[in-house]
């Protein structure tokens, strides 16, 4: 990774500060020379950016904005000018350091849309008036241009089928496994991917304007809008600032005028209350819990770009999945069949594996997993036909395998069965022998363990679920139900899974959003807290602020307790911190302690956080699940955990 210059200088800075404690302190010239000049290589980028940010906001809102910069920067020049160099450096030291993390942290969760720039398009094969083909641009492409599209290529543009049949796989639209039969007339979307037929389609949408389009500007427009907590920050911040400013001429005349002091002992006062006031285990009361919550994360399989993010997923009031991939395995499974007693089940278990092995169809995969096999039938010829299904002639009798729409006459127990599994959200295929319903299959994308374990958690933690899906109502109220999910949006498209994103942030603080596809990605922009599955596409994981490496969702319940207690210990510093700070002031207005003492209190509490911080690295995740007891600082006490 490629250093910028001013983190080549902080850590340069780093370097002689070290340098400098291992001087002797009889050597006093030498060690102040190394402090200070750690001070300007370390601070110089954090002082100037604090000197330029608040010019800038000060014109911008015609009035005066400090921020913390100029206080952190003021108190090392005060204890500069006391002769306390050891403390200027590890002030700027500390708030450099952290100002760098975050700087880093930002850069990290920037959403990038490249990768999705890139899935976009580009080419298209239009007729011409002569009838001829030609390869034009997508952008170049006008409403009622005629395509043409081939076997395995990737429709274009959005439009109606005009002639032909084919398989679509709407993954990156739908967000659905299992391929779209299509025929003339139906709607196609551009960027999704033809199956192993050629059709062509009339162009009813401008390149902007598509489906696909839409995800990629619902992206960069959420780009562009700060989050709830960037707002909140970048209000609250100049109040402390401005607090401590307004109050330093009134400790320096106070001295003077209340206590007798001179004004040189007034002055040298004042500085000990900015040096005191200044938040250094402050500073350092959020970055050493914050780091170890996410390298602790880290080592279990759950990558954050960033601190706030981890901070905010302890307040989530509700939390939205996409079923395919996320809440299921993402394939189909066979989970039932029946097969007519009349028939020999195990020559047709064998008829049926050779037929699907000659298909390249996403369920022929599921039904060869799901049906043992002799071989016996290797030779059998199989033929695809579109919009009809698998079809084959064996020893004298035909075989068919598709929907129920290609048998004339079909028996009460098949209907029964059909529409009890229909019910379950599963996919019906039926295997027809001349023109006969012989047998019938059912497949579905099963839910993962972990999904259930996910669910139940977040349920019993009074966090709303949501399931999101571009699946039928049936299919998605089914998983819903098995999962025990409070609510499933089915036959929804990207741009319509932001507005449920958006209904649930009118009704919750704090909403977030699992995912794995292009169609996620506007959906985990918009939510407060984007989270992608290690296994989702580029996109997904690109523009999420949290990666679950091993698309396991139990990984997400235990970022969630990590989020609770790492709070809880961020407030214990804070209120320490605070102590510290109210402490040195008063020792400092009753002259009971000096400069050195106030080092030595600032530099033992600045330690003290740290540690406390640096504590979450012990945190292990459980090895399975144990019934809650009581919660310590937010985080579920369990009987046994695992590395």
């Amino acid at each position: 990774m490629k250093l910028s210059k001013p983190v080549k200088f902080y850590i340069v800075g780093l370097i002689i500060f070290f340098l400098g404690l291992l001087i002797p302190i009889n050597q006093l010239w030498i060690r102040n020379t190394l402090f200070l000049g750690a001070v300007i290589l370390s601070g110089y980028h954090a002082i100037w950016e604090g000197i330029e940010d608040t010019i800038k906001t000060s014109k911008k809102k015609h009035k005066f904005i400090p921020n913390i910069h100029i206080l952190m920067s003021l108190a090392a020049l005060g204890s500069i000018i006391i002769g306390s160099f050891e403390e200027a450096a590890l002030l700027i030291l500390i708030f450099a350091g952290a100002d760098f993390l975050e700087e880093y942290a930002e850069d990290k969760s920037r959403k990038e849309i490249t990768s999705l720039l890139e899935m976009a398009p580009v080419e298209a094969q239009r007729f011409t008036n002569d009838g001829e083909l030609e390869s034009v641009p997508v952008s170049e492409l006008k409403i009622g241009d005629e395509l043409q599209v081939l076997n395995g290529a990737q429709v274009p543009t959005d439009g109606n089928i005009t002639k032909g049949n084919a398989s679509i796989n709407e993954s990156s639209v739908s967000g659905e496994s299992i391929p779209r039969e299509k025929q003339a007339g139906d709607e196609v979307f551009g960027g999704t991917i033809n199956g192993n037929s050629t059709f062509e389609m009339t162009v009813t949408k401008n390149s902007s304007d598509t489906v696909f389009a839409k995800i990629i500007q619902m992206v960069e427009t959420a780009q562009e809008t700060p989050t709830k907590t960037a707002t909140k920050i970048q209000k609250l911040e100049p109040i402390y600032v401005n607090t401590v400013l307004i109050l330093l001429p009134f400790v320096l005349i106070a001295g003077p005028l209340l206590l007798q002091w001179s004004w040189s002992l007034s002055f040298y006062r004042m500085i000990g209350f900015l040096v005191a006031a200044s938040p250094c285990a402050l500073a350092a009361s959020a970055i050493p819990a914050t780091l170890s919550s996410i390298s602790n994360l880290a080592r279990n399989g759950v990558l954050f770009k960033g601190g706030a993010y981890l901070a905010n997923l302890s307040g989530l009031k509700a939390i939205a999945f996409d079923k395919t991939g996320t809440l299921t395995q993402g394939e189909p499974t066979v989970t039932d069949s029946y097969f007519s007693s009349e028939i020999n089940q195990e020559e047709l278990s064998n008829i049926i594996v050779s037929m699907e092995k000659q298909s390249n169809h996403p369920l022929a995969k599921a039904i060869v997993s799901g049906f043992e096999s002799n071989e016996k039938c290797r030779d059998l010829v199989c033929e695809n036909k579109i919009g009809h299904g698998l079809s084959a002639e064996y020893q004298g009798h035909q075989y068919l395998i598709g929907k129920e729409d290609n048998f004339s006459e079909i028996g009460s127990i098949y209907q029964d069965n059909y529409q009890k599994w229909s019910n379950e959200g599963k996919t019906v295929v039926y295997i027809g022998r001349d023109n006969q319903v012989v047998g019938m299959i059912a497949l579905m994308d099963l839910p993962k363990e972990s999904a259930k374990e996910a669910i139940q958690y977040f349920n019993q933690h009074g966090v709303k679920t949501v399931m999101i899906t571009g699946d039928a109502k049936q299919t998605g109220e089914a998983v819903a139900k098995k999962l025990a999910i409070s609510e499933a949006a089915t036959n929804v498209l990207p741009e319509q899974k932001v507005e449920v994103i958006d209904r649930l942030k009118n009704q919750n603080d704090e909403v977030a959003m699992v995912g794995d596809g292009v169609n996620d990605a506007p959906a985990l922009v918009n939510a407060d807290i984007g989270i992608a599955m290690g296994s989702g596409t580029d996109v997904a994981i690109d523009v999420a602020d949290v990666v679950l490496v091993k698309n396991d969702l139990s990984r997400l319940t235990f970022a969630h307790r990590m989020s609770k207690k790492m709070n809880a210990i961020v407030m214990e510093n804070i209120i320490f911190a605070l102590g510290v700070v109210v402490l040195l002031l008063l020792l400092n207005v009753l002259q009971i302690t000096n400069i050195a003492w106030g080092v030595a209190l600032h530099e033992g509490s600045t330690l003290i956080v740290t540690f406390n911080g640096l504590r979450l690295l012990l945190v292990r995740r459980p090895k399975k699940k144990t019934s809650l007891k009581k919660p310590l600082f937010g985080m579920e006490v369990k009987e046994n955990y695992g590395s």
